[in-house]
């Protein structure tokens, strides 16, 4: 089992999600950037739904009790074993009262450790990712231990692979026009589409909302659906973003979806870093 020894900021366990069960009003959840969840499971050679540990901002310090083997994804830190250094986005030996600390968080939001063959958090309803009031708690606090299998059979010596980070700085945002998009003026289109938008203090799991105030005409009204990635124009003129813990029915316009890699991009941004929409043209 690992055990956290301090649990950093929203630290949770986290899979690709809990999906099915929207028309109960339970939310999707699952891993913030999807891409670096996924890209931990592969290097681990995991089946790709396997359980991490995602933090944001702050990390943890986790204890190990069991051998196995780790990677480090997400974020762009300085990762310590024991106090000494160790590499991000390469396979790790971990043996019995190893212990990892992550510092000087330089770029990036959310990072993310897997572990081989996933930790093995509590499933409900189908999924482990960690919300309020769906599972037992919802972000994991100092001196709780989550079990995982042990493992000693992986050589982590026979090669490597270079992953570019440069993503982490992409500004411009993949959008398809959302259901209520066409009720915006073509000068309000190309204002939006033209304008630079940047991270509010108002943002987490749920949703991240824009600074700047958009002048339009448009309303609230009945509630519809909505999900991940749906782009809100608020009467007051701000946008916010959905992301994966988001409610499944909203009364805002909405005026873009973001494309899955946008929501990944996005997920990374701190407050008042900058982004831009870019409308493609088809799902």
């Amino acid at each position: 089992m690992v055990e956290i020894l301090s649990s950093g900021m929203y630290t949770t366990i986290q899979d690709k999600g809990r999906f099915g069960f929207s028309k109960f009003g339970v939310p999707q959840s699952g891993a913030m950037d999807k891409r670096s969840f996924k890209l931990a499971n592969a290097l681990l050679g995991n089946d790709e739904n396997c359980a991490v540990i995602e933090w944001m901002i702050m990390p943890p310090i986790l204890k190990f009790y069991e051998e196995s083997v780790i990677v480090l994804t997400g974020v762009i830190c300085d990762p310590y074993m024991n106090d000494q250094p160790v590499k991000f986005n390469q396979p790790l030996l971990v043996n019995k009262g190893d212990v990892l600390r992550l510092k000087n968080i330089s770029k990036g939001v959310f990072g993310y450790v897997g572990i081989k063959n996933g930790f093995c958090a509590n499933r409900v309803l189908n999924s482990r990712s960690q919300y309020k009031n769906i599972t037992a708690s919802e972000k994991l606090v100092k001196t709780d231990k989550i079990s995982y299998s042990s493992y000693c059979g992986f050589s982590t010596s026979l090669s490597s692979v270079k992953i570019e980070d440069d993503w982490l700085g992409l500004e411009v945002l993949e959008v398809y026009p959302g259901p209520e998009y066409d009720l915006l003026s073509d000068t309000e289109k190309t204002s939006i589409l033209m304008g630079d938008f940047t991270i509010s203090n108002e943002s987490g799991r749920m949703a991240i909302s824009m600074n700047e105030v958009f002048k339009n005409n448009l309303t609230s009204m009945i509630s519809v659906p909505v999900l991940p990635g749906t782009v809100q124009l608020t009467p007051s003129g701000r946008l916010i973003i959905l992301m994966r813990d988001c409610q499944t029915t909203g009364g805002y316009p909405r005026i873009f979806q973001l494309s899955e890699e946008a929501i990944n991009v996005i997920a990374q941004k701190r407050v008042s870093e900058g982004v831009k929409f870019k409308m493609l043209s088809s799902f």
